[in-house]
Parts: structure tokens; sequence; C-alpha cells
């Protein structure tokens, strides 16, 4: 498929609320596609259909062996908060900068498939932190937005717990 340009911050696709995915169609498959081959040329473990520059519900993530593999979520709704995780966070919008956010450590997400059946999935850890900074792009909100504070660039290239609760 395609390598896509990824959105940067300051562009308006970015602060906009997307669209429901009505169409479970080829277009939808592509899009897929394109995102998860944009993501990983990037080295990131999630990427939503905004930083595309696509304003639809769609989103994809992959977090490595703390995860199943890809995970494809369209229309995305999280039904369920458990606990809390304070850790790092970069984005691929954002190049450069990094923050210490807290996130809830266990989620319960509702979506669709890439063929529009209904699925339900709970995942933990960085996981969580991946699902809910993906659905924040959904809703226009960069983790900029609930950041606890901002990275130096001193820390950045310093080690910084992936949870500071451990």
């Amino acid at each position: 498929m395609a390598i896509r340009k990824i959105v940067k911050i300051g562009d308006d696709c970015l602060r906009q609320e997307c669209r429901k995915q009505e169409k479970f169609d080829l277009r939808l498959k592509i899009l897929l596609k394109d995102m998860a081959d944009t993501m990983y040329k990037a080295e990131g473990v999630g990427l939503a259909a905004p930083q595309v520059g696509v304003l639809r519900r769609v989103v994809v993530i992959d977090v490595g062996d703390q995860g199943d593999g890809l995970l494809e979520l369209i229309n995305p709704v999280i039904t369920m908060r458990e606990g809390e995780q304070c850790g790092r966070e970069g984005c691929l919008s954002l190049p450069g900068r990094q923050a210490v956010v807290t996130r809830p450590r266990k989620v319960t997400v509702q979506y669709q498939n890439r063929d529009g059946v209904p699925c339900e999935k709970t995942v933990e850890g960085l996981f969580a932190r991946a699902v809910c900074h993906e659905l924040d792009h959904l809703d226009g909100k960069l983790y900029i937005d609930v950041m606890d504070r901002e990275l130096t660039p001193e820390e950045i290239e310093g080690h910084i717990p992936e949870d500071d609760n451990q």
C-alpha cells in the first residue's frame, strides 16, 4: 500500500472531532493498511486517522510483545476505566517532545473490526495507555492537553520509567 504523511502539531486535523466510520469497504481496508504501514515505518505503537489527515474514527495499535499484534479499532468507545498509571508519552505528530501523563491502568474498549463486527477488548498497562492516547486524537485532543508535565530534552535523552507508580 502506501506510507502516508503524518500530520504535525499546528494542523487543524489534529484538533477536530472525527466522524463515525459508516462504510466497511475497500477504502477502509486500504486506510487501515496504510495506517499500519505508516505507524511501523515511523516506529510508533499507535496511529489515529486524523494523524494522516482523515477525520474518521479509526485507530491502529501494536504495542509489540505487550499486546496481541496489530489491533484495528473502528468507532471505538472506552466503556470501563480502572486504576491509574503515570508514565511517559510521545506522539508521532509532536516529534521530539514527550511528557508524563496519567492514564487508566486498565480499560475496556468497544469497537468494530474491519468488517463492521462489534468487538470488545480489555487491556492493561502500555496497551491501555495507547488506547487512551489514540482515542483522544479522535476527539481532537493531544497528550499535551492532559499531561502532568512536559519532559525536558535532558529527561527525554535519559531514563524515565514507563510507569512512575511502579
